[in-house]
Order: structure tokens, then sequence, then C-alpha cells
């Protein structure tokens, strides 16, 4: 596990800010690449003196709207039938698009929000807010707000734990836990603030 750390913070490292926004792109879309893997070292670095915080997060919020919108033209150009046929081939199986489907159709626009902190339907919501038409500005302000949260939980974990990999390997399991329980105070806020808009 040791090797594995150093490996994933050296190919970081080599990678640069641009490698941090190709990587987080890629792991927003379709393909099944965990954002852990690429943000908690780029914390590590920040701590190290190799990197910097700020242009980091900017980075992985940047690679991972990029990615997410091109989910949702994706869905936009292929149509619901194309992806639930063939969507298994680029990663997207007919099981997890329907569960994202109804997530959706369930928590409307807020869902592309808060699914972006959910392991397993982070990259796959924006599929389903594209075959809705989503109004586009709506999408890129909640996929930011969701993204950036996430960001910012796995930059800080790579960042406070520092040299100290053991806790590393210790606590990477709780960025879900902590970005969920912000989520659940974000949504009161939001459901709070629309129900007193409707009064």
């Amino acid at each position: 596990m040791e090797q594995i750390v150093k490996w994933l913070v050296d190919t970081i490292s080599v990678f640069g800010y641009p490698g941090i926004f190709a990587l987080m792109a890629l792991e927003s879309s379709c393909f099944p690449f965990p954002s852990e893997v690429i943000m908690i070292p780029a914390g590590y670095l920040a701590y190290q003196g190799e990197m910097s915080l700020a242009p980091a997060f900017l980075c992985g919020l940047g690679g991972s709207v990029a990615g997410a919108i091109f989910n949702y033209y994706l869905a936009l150009w292929l149509g619901r039938p194309v992806l639930l046929r063939y969507g298994k081939y680029f990663f997207v199986p007919k099981k997890k698009l329907l569960k994202g489907e109804e997530f959706f159709r369930q928590h409307g626009e807020v869902g592309t929000f808060t699914c972006r902190l959910i392991p397993g339907i982070r990259q796959l919501i924006s599929l389903p807010a594209g075959l809705a038409r989503m109004n586009f500005l709506r999408f890129n302000i909640f996929t930011g707000l969701g993204a950036g949260i996430w960001m910012a939980v796995l930059l800080w974990i790579g960042y406070v734990c520092g040299q100290q990999q053991e806790l590393i390997k210790r606590y990477s399991h709780l960025a879900t836990y902590i970005a969920l329980g912000g989520v659940i105070v974000i949504i009161v806020v939001y459901v709070w603030w629309n129900g007193r808009r409707r009064v």
C-alpha cells in the first residue's frame, strides 16, 4: 500500500495541474476512475510545497465540470434508446442509467448536486440531466457546487494528513461521509429557502 501511495503522489507530481484537470475530466465522464487517487495526492503535494491548494482545487473542479458537460451533451446527442442499448460498452450499464434516471425524477435538478457526492452515481447523473434537457446554466451551477465540495474534502484529507500515510489510508474512506454531511446541511437550507419563496 505504501508503494501504491508513493506511485500515485509521484504520478500527480509529474502530470502537474494539467494532469489533475485531465484526470478529473475522465473521472467525471463515463470512465470508472476514482477521484480519490487524484485529489488526495494533490493535497499531499500541497502540504509538501510542490503544489498550491487553490490551483489544484480549480483544476480539479474544472475537470469535473468538463467531464460532466461531456456526459450532458453525450446524452443529448445519443438519446435514451441508444444509451440503454449500447451504454454498457462505454461504462454506462443499463441498470445504473435507470437508477440515475429514477434519482433525477425523484429529486429533480438538485439531484445533479447531491449525486456528485455519491460514489457509483457521481459520473452518471449528468446523463439523465442531459436527457431531460435540464437548463444548462443551472446544470453547471449544481454540478460545480457538488464537485467543489468533493474536491475540497479530498484535498483537505491529503493536506492535513501530510506525510502520515497511515492517516491517509485510514481516513480516505471518510471523504464520502464528510461530504454527505455537508450536503445535508445545504439541502436543508435549499428546501427551507424554496419553501420560504413560495409563501
